[in-house]
């Protein structure tokens, strides 16, 4: 893909997670800002996640901590669990969404493309608002799973959508891959596993 401007990344941090896991494989944080850089004039890289309040260790907090040292900025809310009355489950209750959808609006004037990594239908409304603002939106999640991981409408309404599946070879990593070099086995090692549980419910 040729140079398209200036390009500012915005990362739903546990859409894209569960997304890589649908598709079998992890994000490897490093490769995927190399490969932006190399599509235009990268300015930001943000990552945006939930941190479950209350909790002394988070399986999560590793990652943010590299993330934060390594070109990314990090942007986390602190969530609650519950238990909902009806069902018995246990719930966590916090979305970045909004957060998200401001940061990006306040950015547009800035840059010519934002990179989306997020299938949430939600976020439609955004991509066209930033499309009104002359900025070009390329939407990246995935059609490959069963259920496909994107909405829609969002992706119609994307200038450009890339499969994921499409940039394993360029930014994945094997869950069961652990890197050689010490300077990795340091900061990349706990990618495979920096992530909350996803299996429990957001509201």
């Amino acid at each position: 893909m040729s140079s398209i401007g200036k390009i500012a990344l915005f990362i739903d941090g546990s859409n894209l997670y569960a997304t890589s896991k649908a598709l079998g494989f992890d994000i490897d944080y490093r490769r995927l800002l190399g490969e932006f850089q190399s599509r235009g004039t990268l300015l930001r890289a943000f990552y945006y996640t939930t941190v479950i309040e209350d909790q002394e260790y988070s399986s999560i907090r590793p990652l943010i901590d590299w993330l934060d040292y390594n070109g990314y900025t990090v942007v986390t809310k602190l969530t609650k669990e519950f238990i909902d009355a009806g069902t018995g489950r246990r719930k966590v209750k916090g979305r970045m969404d909004v957060d998200l959808a401001v940061s990006a609006m306040e950015l547009a004037e800035h840059v010519d493309q934002i990179v989306l990594f997020s299938g949430d239908g939600d976020f439609r409304s955004l991509v066209e608002s930033l499309q009104r603002r002359g900025v070009r939106v390329t939407v990246v999640s995935t059609l490959s799973t069963q259920p496909p991981m994107v909405a829609d409408d969002l992706r119609r309404q994307a200038d450009v959508f890339i499969d994921l599946a499409d940039l394993k070879q360029k930014v994945g990593r094997d869950p069961t891959e652990r890197p050689g070099s010490r300077e990795m086995r340091q900061t990349s090692q706990f990618l495979a596993r920096g992530a909350i549980n996803r299996g429990d419910p957001v509201e």
